[in-house]
């Protein structure tokens, strides 16, 4: 596949930034850790937000069964449970609170037909939770591809994955400043700018608009609603 550079490489983070999903998958973890371990509430005083579920994970193990490692064969048996429990969580029409970030599909259709961008995810969710969510709302087939917590810890070494994603998948090289990051949370800022990408932040999940400048992003949204403000920071086609 020939190699070529492509002007905008814009990378979405997942919950808060396109979609709620009304604690899903929060349940599903708990739900997990109560089948595998027994413990009631392993997630309860465990930061979630901006962080990758293996690193959710491990502080959950930690706390409830102090002495097991987390190893590959643990985490994917872990995964396949958790990601069982989530299908059905997704799919509980009782639970409230799940939907479409205000925008989202809207910036999405005009981003997908531009040939000079590409979309891709940046998530600390695992691929498979991340797919499970997405399809849920008719919006994984905009993606297919990114960097997501299975590959790492540190959700800062998931840019490199997603950059090399680009190339391997689409076979587009993609300078650092023409890579967007758009993410609700100061650790996706904080992933845009330790590889020398845009952060683009949006006001929907846990932070203020005031939090986000603070931590230092480039551009700041209380939402995507107004499309044509978002295409104007990534460029025109």
């Amino acid at each position: 596949m020939p190699f070529y550079t492509v002007m905008h490489l814009v990378l979405f983070d997942i919950d808060g930034t396109l979609v709620l999903t009304g604690g899903a998958g929060m349940r599903a973890m708990d739900r997990a850790f109560q089948e595998i371990h027994g413990a009631d509430r392993a997630l309860q005083g465990v930061t979630l937000a901006g962080r990758t579920d293996r690193v959710i994970v491990s502080d959950a193990l930690a706390r409830v069964a102090p002495g097991v490692p987390l190893g590959d064969a643990w985490l994917a048996s872990f995964r396949d449970v958790y990601c069982g429990y989530l299908e059905e969580e997704m799919a509980d029409g009782v639970a409230t609170g799940k939907r479409v970030l205000p925008g989202v599909r809207e910036l999405l259709d005009v981003l997908s037909v531009r040939d000079d961008v590409a979309l891709g995810l940046l998530t600390g969710n695992f691929s498979r939770s991340a797919r499970i969510k997405l399809a849920h709302f008719g919006l994984w087939d905009y993606f297919g591809w990114g960097a997501f917590g299975d590959d790492h810890v540190d959700r800062n070494d998931l840019l490199p994955v997603a950059l090399q994603a680009a190339r391997t998948t689409t076979g587009l090289e993609v300078p650092a400043r023409q890579v967007f990051v758009i993410g609700d949370t100061p650790h996706d800022v904080a992933c845009a700018q330790s590889g020398g990408a845009q952060a683009i932040a949006v006001a929907t999940g846990p932070s203020s608009v005031d939090d986000l400048w603070a931590c230092g992003a480039d551009v700041v949204f209380g939402d995507l609603a107004d499309t044509e403000a978002v295409v104007r920071v990534i460029g025109p086609s």
